[in-house]
Order: C-alpha cells, then sequence, then structure tokens
C-alpha cells in the first residue's frame, strides 16, 4: 500500500450526541480511506471558551472520553480533542494521540507543561493575537517539558473586530522551527463574536485558503466537519458539510500532487 498523502485532523466541532459522533466518524473514516489520508478524528467534549455563558458545551470530560473511546475502537482510527485546564491532561491522554492546546491558551505555561508530561502529541494552536515568530516560545515551553512530538498550528490572526486573516507569511516562519505545521482551514474563517452572542463564519473561504496553505508547504489540515452545520450546536457558519468534504479534499489533493 502507498504511503499516506496527507494528514487531515477532522471532526466536528463539539460532541453533540453519540449517534452524530458515530456518523460522522464512519463516514469521514471511510472517505480518508478511499483518499488515502492519514486521518485524527476530532471533537471536543468541552468547550469553554465560548462567546455566551448559555453557549453549548458539550457533554464533558467523562462522557465526552467515553464516546471518543467508542469512536476510536469502532473504526479504528486516531483520536485528537483539546483541553483547557491542565488536569484535563492526564484521563484525555488515556483516550487520545493528539492532545490540542487551544488557541486563546498557547501561552498557559502549566497546561502546557501538563500536556507535555503525557508524552503524547501536542498540537498546539498560534493564538489570534501571537505573531508567527513568537511560537518559538510556546515551542521552548514544550520542548523543555519534555515534549517530543509537537505539531504547530496556524488558525488566523486578529483584524480589527470580529475579524481574522491568514497571513500565509507565518505559514513558512512557523515551519522553520522544524515541527509538522497545521492549517486549521475552518477556524481561519471565524468572526469571533460576530453574532453578539456567538461566532459568525464563512465556510465559502475554506477551500482556498487550505489550497493556499498547501502550497506554502503545511504538513496537515484541521478541518471542522458536520453533517449540517447550519443546525449545529458550535461553529456552525465555518463548518464543512460532511457531504462535501470528499470533492472538496480530492480537489486540495490536486493541488497537492502538482507540487510534489
Amino acid at each position: 500500500m502507498a504511503l499516506p498523502t496527507f494528514t487531515l485532523i477532522a471532526g466536528p466541532c463539539v460532541i453533540e450526541s453519540e449517534d452524530m459522533l458515530l456518523q460522522t466518524a464512519d463516514e469521514l473514516c471511510k472517505i480518508t480511506d478511499r483518499l488515502n489520508i492519514d486521518y485524527y478524528f476530532k471533537a471536543s467534549f468541552d468547550k469553554a471558551n465560548r462567546t455566551s455563558i448559555n453557549a453549548f458545551r458539550g457533554p464533558g470530560i467523562e462522557e465526552g472520553l467515553r464516546q471518543l473511546a467508542k469512536v476510536k475502537e469502532q473504526f479504528g482510527v486516531k483520536i485528537a480533542t483539546d483541553i483547557h485546564e491542565p488536569w484535563q491532561a492526564a484521563p484525555v491522554a488515556e483516550v487520545a494521540d493528539i492532545i490540542q492546546i487551544p488557541a486563546f491558551l498557547c501561552r498557559q505555561t502549566d497546561l502546557l507543561v501538563a500536556a507535555a508530561k503525557t508524552g503524547k502529541t501536542i498540537n498546539v494552536k498560534k493564538a489570534q493575537f501571537l505573531a508567527a515568530w513568537d511560537m518559538k516560545n510556546v515551542v521552548q515551553k514544550l520542548e523543555d517539558s519534555g515534549a517530543k512530538s509537537i505539531m504547530l498550528c496556524e488558525r488566523g490572526t486578529f483584524f480589527g473586530y470580529n475579524n481574522l486573516v491568514v497571513d500565509m507569511r507565518g505559514l513558512v516562519d512557523m515551519k522553520s522551527y522544524g515541527y509538522p505545521l497545521v492549517f486549521d482551514c475552518t477556524h481561519s474563517v471565524q468572526k469571533p463574536g460576530g453574532k453578539g452572542d456567538a461566532t459568525d463564519g464563512d465556510r465559502h473561504y475554506v477551500e482556498h485558503l487550505a489550497k493556499s496553505a498547501v502550497v506554502c508547504g503545511v504538513d496537515a489540515l484541521f478541518m471542522e466537519i458536520h453533517p449540517c452545520p447550519d443546525d449545529a450546536l458550535c461553529d456552525g457558519p465555518n463548518m464543512v458539510p460532511l457531504s462535501e468534504a470528499e470533492g472538496m479534499l480530492q480537489r486540495i489533493l490536486k493541488v497537492k500532487g502538482a507540487l510534489d
């Protein structure tokens, strides 16, 4: 069998129900198998940084990890999920292959140290308020805490209020640190707080940004995918519809193939 052509970290923003989780994982595993993509299923058990206190957060760590473990066992897929507090690192490491550090928390030293001590791969997202070259300090914290497997993730930079842009030069800068580079092509089209009490976004730009990032040499894509984004309980405006995922990935892989 040929080696995987690309790495994809993808799934719904948050665990909404076990049925939806299994349905999405089943379809994404089939798609990535057909496309020979190295795949990690991603979903959050808690979204602790929502705009409103009334926003849906997920089932919590105990139930969320149970469901993610079921996905892992049933489909034989690798798992990625995020943590928000240092104490969560150890129990999450029992299920997850990648521990993700949210962008707003990438400078939280205790969180980085706890994640590094698990020995798992750490995917740390660059904060929307940081320059790409500021990530060298995040890398040093992880390295000094014993992390051996690090991924750096770009997810857009604040451009005024309620808007993000992607500076593709930052991808080149972060790539120079010698660790796999991930591009989060769905959170990069967010409009934080754009709805007043919730985040807005424009999924129309997801594919265009993903292709541009591939040209810049990223090693993986992060993509939130949902069976029906318009009905999603979190991040709907920037998620990719499950029915469109395979076609979009095929087109992105064509761009990568042209480069190779």
